[in-house]
């Protein structure tokens, strides 16, 4: 039932806004500043890279080159074998998860595949918004799992792995006391107690859940447990995921710093944290300065060695089988198209393919960085002539950041990326070839062009602007990965002793020379489209088209009135091919946003439904339909849509409608006070309006001045004579002077069922009855003319219930409504619908996603009154 509304104490309430602070202080506004988002990964990679370069110092290219060649094949297999066992652990914990969580069938080996997948992603790339839980929701909501299982099954998964972390630490401190000790004075018996409490801590959390899952609280943060039964499986594949993963790089060590596993654990995991709060690709270069610093290997080649051959195996080696793996996949199913494992293989994969494309061409383009950065093999280069050398050296290193920045189209799935990447790699393929660079590299370009041929058909969308516009993050992200790989060339090249002459230097053996140059290059490529990216913010939009003349046929022949607002001269209009129906709708830069359900035949709009959907997805637009009614509703839904309750609409039945009554006596007093100050109602055809457009236009010039507003458009008509021209309307005329004082646009719906009106405006300086004279004599002409409804136009979130038990949305837009009359007198307009005794139906808003209709609603708002600053000019003026 309805909980009663909450008792308030005024002086109560006035002391605690009286105390509190209205403006928040210095240091909470620093802490809220959005910059640090980018700040803090900055200055985390340029301190590592910082201390890498110290503590690498005294590090040779020789050494590290000996290093690389001595390496024993005994240690590479035991890495690898580690390596295979952590990723078959991770295989483990989405299935078990899901079969939890009730979550629609799939095949079995979809969740397997997904784990792994995701892993090998995030674990090359650590774009959080590229990898872990995105990878894994795109592929489940492509078998229909709701967000909400997946957002649980991340939830639990994450804190499987805490849990197990912390039991591995406890049982590690507990098991092996002078671990950190031995390297940090630690009281006597310190480590005992921190692992004995650990373990204690799991141990009663374990007990606590032995009944069931529970929900934990602390603080602002809840948390729910699964059964102990379940928590101990996956803590289970958490310790053997943990242990392998440090495995794979404990084996590779040299044996006079893998001697203390707990010290060597302890560092590794902070090395890996560190990585991730960097939000460099992979956390390259923390990761490894964090390793050196912690196990006191400064100036050891050998140790750096160890950490990358552990980047090849644990992150490189997984990615590329995973992505020839799906390129194999995909390759194969797309020659059979009919069978259920085609069906089950596109269904699983699609998702992940832009994804892992903008992988791949972020490790070609930081390969061929790589390759730049590093001194030329004498022998490689030998017969080759010093300016193709050069011309390919600077050329190679060009195309490299192209290739990063040219990602994040690929993950956008945009056709022109797509064809930027292939014919990068193509160019630095030729380049490499004409310059010796070695097979191992050519094959390595060879294999990119391959998988994105393959994957060519996944890249479909048109028109989202340039393919090398950058957003913030992707720009953060590349310049770290720049900044790493830049950082090696000067690694290799520290003991040349740089000067302005050093530039103009050509020579096979110029190595520094020619890297210098191509760092130029590199930065002033990345710059440049930094700056566009700063400058250049607007997103192309698809501008309205003139009305077609198929379009005004449909409309005078719909049977819903509301259909003329597409006449208005702002939107594109979506025909079927035989002419049957269309979908009017307005491209906002972001979303294709259609007004109203589509016109015309129901088989063909259906169809077109499907349709926009289509050409909103090969645009990289969102999809959504505004002030939708419920014939079209289950078609939404099959789309995948979401739809919400935006207002109701109000509808008048003509049938018993009169002034008769007590209840009438208001519309009574207001047509008799027009009639008495010498006003009469009239209706002008649409083929006579142009001879009365210069009164109107007076009428409405002056109802704008009064109301201090501005002409609106999308699901207002405005005072456009194009668009006044295809419709009769009402007015409210001087019997001997001719002054109009009042008039309303007036929509007929082609089966004279129904009628309504758009444009509504009159002159307060005339009678002061002439709005409520004019509805009155509207209703009463419509009703004999043999119309059944009139409607008077929609309430917005009127009907929204604000409750306890509601759902988010309803509450949120019941609040607004009940207490947003500065913005809008959204009650106020529904008693004024309420007067004539409407029936009211509900109007929808169908979008992506719940979370997408309030954004949605706010495009809406753009396209009808100019965005938010709109709504605030009409806030001050009220």
């Amino acid at each position: 039932m309805p909980q009663p509304p909450a008792r308030t104490d005024p002086q109560r309430d006035a002391a605690i806004r009286a105390s509190a602070d209205p403006q928040p202080g210095l240091l909470a506004r620093v802490l809220d500043w959005p910059g640090w988002r980018v700040v803090i990964p900055l200055a985390i990679m340029l301190i590592a890279l910082v201390v890498l370069r110290d503590l690498s110092a005294t590090i040779q290219p020789g050494d590290l080159k000996r290093d690389l060649d001595g390496y024993g094949w005994d240690r590479i297999v035991l890495s690898v074998s580690a390596m295979v066992i952590s990723y078959v652990a991770l295989a483990l914990y989405d299935p078990i998860i899901l079969r939890s969580l009730n979550a629609p069938a799939m095949p079995a080996s979809v969740p397997i595949l997904t784990g792994i997948s995701s892993m090998a992603i995030s674990n090359l790339l650590g774009f959080s918004w590229l990898t872990g839980g995105a990878v894994r929701y795109r592929i489940y909501a492509a078998f229909g799992v709701d967000i909400g299982i997946v957002a649980g099954l991340i939830a639990t998964s994450w804190l499987a792995f805490f849990l197990g972390l912390m039991a591995l630490l406890g049982g590690l401190f507990l098991l092996h006391p002078a671990g950190l000790s031995g390297m940090v004075r630690l009281p006597a018996g310190f480590e005992t107690l921190v692992g004995a409490t650990i373990l204690a801590t799991v141990a009663a959390l374990l007990i606590w859940t032995a009944r069931g899952p529970r929900r934990l609280v602390l603080g602002p943060v809840a948390v729910t447990l699964p059964a102990a039964r379940q928590m101990l499986v996956l803590m289970g594949i958490a310790l053997i995921d943990l242990t392998a993963t440090a495995l794979t790089l404990y084996v590779l060590l040299p044996e006079d710093l893998a001697q203390n596993f707990v010290l060597f654990f302890v560092v590794f995991i902070g090395a890996l944290g560190l990585g991730v709060l960097s939000h460099a690709p992979g956390g390259i270069g923390v990761f490894e300065a964090a390793m050196i610093a912690g196990l006191g290997g400064t100036g050891r080649s050998d140790l750096l060695v160890a950490l990358l051959f552990y980047r090849v195996i644990y992150t490189v080696l997984p990615f590329a089988v995973a992505v020839v793996g799906l390129a194999i996949a995909w390759a194969l199913s797309n020659r059979d198209r009919a069978g259920a494992l085609h069906r089950t293989v596109m269904q699983a994969t699609r998702p992940i393919v832009p994804v892992l494309a903008a992988a791949v061409a972020l490790l070609s383009g930081a390969a061929l960085l790589l390759r730049g950065d590093l001194p030329v093999d004498a022998t490689d280069a030998a017969g080759v002539p010093l300016g193709l050398l050069e011309a390919s050296h600077l050329m190679s290193s060009v195309a490299g950041v192209l290739l990063l920045i040219v990602a994040r189209g690929l993950y956008r799935r945009m056709a022109r990326a797509w064809a930027i990447a292939m014919g990068l790699l193509a160019v630095a393929l030729v380049l490499s070839v004409l310059r010796g660079a070695g097979f191992g590299y050519d094959a390595a370009l060879v294999l990119a062009l391959a998988v994105l041929w393959t994957f060519r058909s996944a890249f479909y969308r048109v028109g989202l602007g340039s393919a090398l516009q950058l957003n913030v993050r992707w720009l953060v992200s590349v310049a770290l990965l720049v900044a790493g790989t830049t950082w090696i060339g000067f690694f290799a090249y520290r003991n040349v002793a740089y000067s302005d002459d050093l530039w103009w230097q050509f020579a096979i053996s110029g190595d520094a020379p020619r890297f210098l140059r191509a760092t130029l290059a590199v930065v002033v490529v990345l710059v440049a489209v930094a700056l566009n990216a700063l400058i250049s913010r607007s997103t192309t939009r698809l501008l309205p088209e003139p009305v077609p003349d198929v379009v005004r046929r449909l409309t005078l022949a719909s049977p819903d009135p509301d259909a003329g607002l597409a006449l208005t001269g702002d939107k594109r209009f979506l025909i079927d091919p035989a002419e049957r129906a269309y979908i009017a709708y307005a491209d906002t830069g972001r979303s294709l946003i259609a007004r109203g359900d589509p016109v015309g035949d129901p088989a063909e709009g259906e169809a077109l439904i499907w349709a926009f959907r289509d050409m909103a997805d090969r645009m990289g637009r969102r999809c959504a339909f505004y002030a939708v009614q419920t014939a079209w509703l289950p078609t939404y839904i099959d789309l995948g849509l979401s739809v919400v309750k935006i207002g109701e609409i109000a509808r008048v039945p003509l049938a018993d409608f009169s002034l008769d009554g007590a209840r009438r006596k208001d519309w009574r007093h207001a047509k008799a006070r027009a009639m008495r100050d010498g006003y009469g109602f009239a209706l002008i055809p649409a083929a006579e309006l142009p001879a009365h457009l210069d009164a109107l236009r007076a009428v409405s010039d002056t109802w704008l001045a009064h109301k201090a507003g501005s002409e609106k458009a999308f699901s207002i008509g405005a005072f456009d004579p194009d668009y006044l021209r295809n419709f009769d309307h009402a007015v409210l005329r001087h019997t001997e002077t001719g002054r109009i004082a009042a008039f309303a646009t007036l929509l007929r719906g082609g089966d004279g069922v129904c009628c309504g009106i758009d444009l509504m405006r009159y002159d307060p300086a005339t009678t002061p009855a002439a709005m409520d004279a004019l509805f009155a004599e509207m209703l009463l002409w419509a009703k004999g003319t043999g119309y059944a409804w009139f409607t008077l136009g929609a309430a917005p979130l009127a009907g929204l219930e604000n409750r306890r038990g509601a759902p988010v949305w309803h509450r949120v837009g019941g609040f607004i409504y009940a207490h947003g009359e500065r913005f809008y007198n959204f009650e106020g307009l529904r008693s004024f619908k309420q007067k004539f005794d409407p029936a009211w139906t509900p109007n929808y808003l169908v979008s992506p996603g719940r979370l997408d209709a309030a954004r949605t609603l706010v495009e809406v708002n753009a396209l009808i009154s100019g965005g938010l600053p709109g709504v605030i000019r009409r806030a001050r003026d009220r």
